[in-house]
């Protein structure tokens, strides 16, 4: 089992930038395709954007040319850069592995609130 941390999010005006953070306990991340997920309130939760072990990346058309997906193996984290943030990007973000059969059980999430 992986026990994941979320953290950086908080409150930001529209327009501006965030970076998340998830902390990944076990060498098995380094192997393991990742994503960040979403999920807003009265919403399901979605996945917005995934990186597989050897850096490729793919995101949901809701955040391509806003969001950027990175990780380091070495220190078994996995990053979101958020930048042009906008009201509906306001949700609790998680991080997982991006395979349904490879998930473990899901961290804290981190709350990203974007409002003037």
């Amino acid at each position: 089992q992986v026990r994941l941390v979320e953290s950086g999010g908080g409150l930001v005006q529209p327009g501006g930038s965030l970076r998340l953070s998830c902390a990944a306990s076990g060498s098995i991340f380094r192997i393991t395709g990742m994503g960040w997920y979403r999920q807003a309130p009265g919403k399901q939760r979605e996945l917005v954007a995934t990186i597989t072990s050897g850096g490729r990346t793919n995101y949901a058309d809701s955040v391509k040319g806003r969001f950027t997906i990175s990780r380091d193996n070495v220190k078994n984290t996995l990053y979101l850069q958020m930048n042009s943030l906008k009201p509906e990007d306001t949700a609790v973000y998680y991080c997982n592995a991006a395979i349904l059969t490879s998930m473990w059980d899901w961290g804290q999430g981190t709350q990203v609130t974007v409002s003037s």
